[in-house]
């Protein structure tokens, strides 16, 4: 008798081990709420001209989850959950775990986030039998084939889609990876465009585009490349009327410019970066208020890794920032961000932000 009452407690004890761990890796304890369909928060109100602080997002190597950070000044980011992550990967993605992450406003003012589906370290983790899901003989590093779609008014409820390409468009063939995507509105065709990295035969990278549908939990066009540039991480932004393409080849960040879109792009070897360590994951916004714009990369062949930043007004000449709290660039309490991205913040979210998550931030 004792002893099944010993076997008894045991189980229960189980139990409740693995709830508490459930709990402590639940997306609503990193104060996000997975929701079926959005709805606009009451009195929610979005204006350009009202944008005034600064949202990164980022991941980390250590998890394979994802990260945000604030900011009101573009100089120096807090993170919003005391360098804990806000999206955890192994609840998000097919293969456990997310990479990339990349967020824009849409001209509706809802924030699109899009993130590679992978864990590198998944056998590692007890995710899988294999290093990667499939042989790295065939299809080399990572082989992942699903992008993760999440889309927000206010940064706490999020729809969620686990996308795979490979089995939507079947005519694309046997992929090796879609990698890095993000996301830009077309004006001209008035929808988001997911934008990404798809290998063929462990060594042809190029960049593809797809339009997706209102919601944001799917593409809706077969993926087409984008230009015979062969490249990944692209990251495109509109200043004008030019079409800003900056993206990696060599381990090193490149640049070209058309009027277009999604096609036009020439081939440009020059490097952008200043660093003389391998870099990838650009991504370029704009200072508020000014004609500034802000290029940052990741860093990935420094120890550690960091971001490194650079800045011009004509896209022609750069002024070397530095990395990461070694120039004017700053984080405040998390180190060792990886492949970000920064989107625009009115005062109004910030404040909110502030007081959901409980930040010791001081505009």
């Amino acid at each position: 008798m004792k002893r099944a009452n010993s076997l008894f407690v045991l189980i229960i004890l189980n139990i409740l081990c693995i709830s508490i761990c459930y709990a402590q890796n639940s997306p609503a304890n990193t104060g996000i709420k997975i929701v079926q369909k959005l709805e606009k928060p009451k009195n929610w109100e979005y204006n350009e001209n009202d944008l005034s602080g600064y949202l990164l997002v980022y991941f980390k190597d250590q998890d394979q989850s994802a990260y945000m950070a604030i900011s009101s000044d573009g100089y120096s980011f807090t993170d919003i959950n005391n360098g804990n992550p806000v999206f955890i990967g192994s609840q998000l993605a097919e293969q456990k775990g997310v990479r990339d992450p990349h967020i824009t406003r849409g001209p509706d003012g809802a924030f699109y986030l899009a993130m590679t589906d992978l864990h590198i370290f998944g056998q590692r983790a007890g995710f899988r039998d294999t290093e990667f899901e499939r042989p790295a003989e065939k299809y080399g590093w990572g082989n992942n084939r699903a992008i993760v779609l999440m889309k927000s008014y206010d940064l706490i409820h999020w729809t969620h889609s686990n996308f795979r390409v490979d089995k939507a468009f079947p005519e694309l063939g046997d992929i090796d990876c879609s990698w890095a995507p993000e996301t830009i509105y077309d004006p001209e065709i008035g929808k988001m465009m997911v934008y990404f990295t798809i290998r063929y035969d462990n060594r042809e990278c190029h960049l593809y585009y797809s339009y997706t549908n209102d919601d944001f939990t799917k593409l809706e066009t077969t993926p087409t490349r984008i230009t015979e540039i062969g490249g990944l991480d692209g990251d495109i932004t509109k200043v004008d009327n030019q079409y800003h393409l900056f993206y990696v080849s060599g381990a090193k960040v490149l640049h070209s410019v058309s009027s277009k879109i999604n096609e036009g792009y020439k081939i440009d070897t020059t490097r952008i970066d200043p660093e003389e360590v391998s870099t990838e994951a650009p991504n370029v916004f704009k200072r508020l208020g000014t004609d500034k714009y802000v290029l940052m990369y990741d860093v990935y062949g420094a120890r550690p890794s960091n971001m490194g930043f650079s800045e011009t007004t004509d896209f022609k000449t750069y002024t070397n920032l530095g990395r990461f709290n070694e120039g004017v660039m700053k984080t405040t309490n998390f180190r060792s961000p990886k492949h970000g991205a920064v989107t625009y913040l009115t005062e109004k979210e910030l404040k909110a932000i502030i007081e959901y998550w409980k930040i010791d931030f001081v505009f």
